[in-house]
């Protein structure tokens, strides 16, 4: 054990207070790039929580995500499996490596950190290795599956310093419950992806790496996905090597360890008997499946809601991700109405912040690290609208309640910074009045958006708010209440 503040204990590392800086950032950009953007192909189905409730013995291969690309086409008959076939032949996934590295060629990571900084993002999260096992840096941990499976340029740490040039922070993301180059069964059903945790060599293989990640590049974020292959004694020891070597790292919980009965998922009986039980439970229960919130860890620093938010305030710290189509990794198929709008992303992001929670949305660059007009403009948008309100943003907290209404009936979001009060209407209100439903404020405010003064008065349980100039229909107006 490196000495330091923490042990690998439970008791420890649940003693540790949630870093401020990770609380006050509230918006983090992701990155998912790799070899599959050289396809960058998925069926366009709808999102991932569609594919499970309509297609659920192939769903793991007809995912939006084209990150999933190098399984997909591994199930005959799925539109991953027909445009592989027509485009590259019998090329198999391990030849998109050539292309991708000489495709960086043009490649300007400085380029992308300034586009995350004027987006209004405080930290940056890449995907170092996702389920295809393939690595973004020059590993000194070998691959005994797949030798030389890894980029030997380091793009983790060209990405790492042009992102700390901006002032931003740095985070790491590691697939540590699923690697293809380990285990290359296709996978069909959610039993099928729960159950491929690889065993043998690669518990230590995935622990090295983790820990040559932190070594090397001292995240601040270390975002692990799926599972974890080691026993909760070693995680242990890892997450307190970890935060005494980053003072103010944070972990998220996607980190449940191998057990009894994960692995007694890799027998095919196993998986059948899962799979029937969800696919029962799916059939009476459709509209509960929408998006991912994956189960609660013994220890973690923010939970990660997938494609999916929290409906109320949270005690505990979260931080929803979501590509801003259905994938995270570019889809040549996506069109303009496969992107959510500004509007709903914004909206998405101040509801969250409202009930104690983090954004971290999602870039998925083409192959020679253009990142594609859709995406940008999304970002600006967010680096145009935190520009004029983010005094309701940064480092705000939840108010005693999250939610209220104009009487025109648009969503009313709350937050509370330095003491005063933010509400910030989820529309695009005119005029030179707003009337809040069921909240009585009395005093003086502005509206952040040109430092505009403004008048609070309680009118029984609303609050009549009157401006000194008339609102301009701009989307989420933002009003701080004087203390």
């Amino acid at each position: 054990m490196t000495a330091g503040a923490y042990g690998p204990t439970l008791e420890s590392l649940n003693s540790r207070p949630l870093p401020a800086w990770y609380d006050q950032a509230k918006f983090g950009v992701f990155i998912h790039w790799g070899l599959f953007a050289i396809p960058a192909f998925a069926a366009r189905l709808g999102s991932i929580s569609d594919a499970f409730k309509t297609d659920y013995d192939r769903a793991v291969a007809m995912t939006p995500y084209t990150e999933w690309y190098a399984n997909a086409i591994k199930v005959e008959g799925t539109p991953s499996a027909e445009f592989h076939k027509a485009t590259y032949g019998d090329a198999p996934y391990e030849a998109f490596k050539a292309p991708f590295l000489d495709g960086l060629k043009g490649w300007d990571p400085a380029s992308w950190a300034q586009a995350f900084r004027d987006a209004g993002a405080g930290y940056v999260v890449l995907v170092t290795k996702h389920h295809d096992g393939f690595c973004l840096w020059p590993s000194g941990v070998r691959n005994p599956k797949r030798p030389g499976w890894d980029a030997g340029r380091d793009i983790v740490g060209e990405i790492a310093r042009a992102v700390r040039a901006e002032g931003l922070r740095f985070g790491v993301y590691y697939s540590g419950g699923i690697d293809w180059s380990f285990n290359p069964e296709p996978l069909r059903t959610l039993a099928d992806f729960m159950g491929s945790t690889p065993g043998g060599a690669y518990p230590t293989y995935a622990d090295a790496q983790a820990r040559e990640l932190i070594e090397r590049y001292e995240p601040s974020v270390l975002w692990n996905d799926i599972s974890w292959p080691t026993g909760q004694d070693r995680l242990w020891r890892l997450f307190a090597d970890y935060y005494n070597a980053v003072p103010e790292g944070v972990v998220n919980d996607r980190w449940v360890c191998a057990s009894l009965a994960s692995k007694a998922l890799r027998l095919k009986p196993a998986r059948a008997a899962l799979d029937a039980r969800i696919k029962a439970h799916i059939a009476k229960n459709p509209a509960a499946f929408e998006g991912i919130i994956p189960q609660e860890v013994p220890h973690s620093d923010f939970r990660t809601p997938e494609y999916a938010r929290f409906p109320d305030i949270q005690a505990k710290k979260w931080e929803a991700t979501r590509g801003m189509s259905h994938s995270f990794g570019f889809n040549r198929n996506d069109r303009e109405e496969d992107y959510a709008s500004a509007e709903t992303l914004i909206g998405d992001f101040i509801d969250g912040v409202s009930k104690n929670g983090n954004l971290l949305l999602n870039v998925g660059p083409m192959a020679d690290g253009t990142i594609p007009a859709p995406q940008l403009e999304r970002l600006k948008a967010f680096g145009a609208w935190l520009r004029a309100n983010g005094t309701a943003i940064y480092g705000s907290r939840p108010w005693r309640k999250a939610e209220a209404a104009t009487d025109a009936g648009d969503p009313v979001r709350i937050t509370v910074t330095d003491g005063a009060v933010n509400l910030i209407v989820l529309g695009s209100p005119t005029g030179e009045a707003l009337r809040i439903k069921g909240l009585a404020l009395e005093g003086a405010g502005c509206l952040l958006n040109g430092d505009v003064p403004a008048t609070l008065r309680a009118e029984g349980e609303d609050t009549l708010i009157t401006f000194a100039l008339p609102l301009t229909g701009a989307f989420a107006p933002a009003i701080r209440v004087a203390p």
